[in-house]
């Protein structure tokens, strides 16, 4: 018996991207095992979880808010592999895949997330509103778009 989380395409593609990061550190230097690989898999690990524990039947507004911790963690793998680019631990090429399957998934999780209703408007909306991660623009594969380009 499959759970609803199970069945969704965001799911599927979050579970091929950790796929991909866990492949993609375990090339770290042994030195990173405690601190960037541990980080970067947790991180990405974050993501599929936070899609699974948003869909357990809560409201619209409460899977709203764990997509938002889903990028929240997306964001987070982005910025260690370009910790991983500067330290010259990996090269480019070895992550363009990964950068390229992450920025699909950031894609499907922002459409995701507009999908779902809005909240009731209130003191309570505002808040998270504000923390949206909409104010980011990443381009991590050079000739991709921003999928959230021109958004305030």
């Amino acid at each position: 018996m499959a759970y609803k989380f199970q069945q969704l395409k965001v799911y599927q593609l979050a579970l091929d991207y950790v796929d991909k990061v866990y492949v993609l550190s375990r090339g770290l230097p042994v030195m990173e095992r405690f601190n960037l690989q541990n980080q970067l898999e947790r991180a990405a690990t974050s993501i599929v979880l936070n899609i699974a524990e948003g869909s357990t039947g809560q409201s619209d507004a409460e899977q709203k808010r764990f997509l938002g911790l889903a990028l929240r963690s997306y964001l987070e793998t982005v910025a260690c592999f370009d910790i991983i680019e500067r330290q010259d631990y990996l090269t480019n090429d070895s992550l363009v895949q990964v950068r390229e399957k992450g920025h699909e998934l950031f894609i499907k999780l922002q459409a995701f997330r507009k999908a779902l209703r809005p909240p009731v408007s209130g003191p309570r909306s505002s808040v998270s509103s504000q923390s949206s991660v909409s104010g980011y623009s990443p381009s991590p594969v050079p000739g991709l778009q921003s999928p959230i380009k021109g958004e305030s």
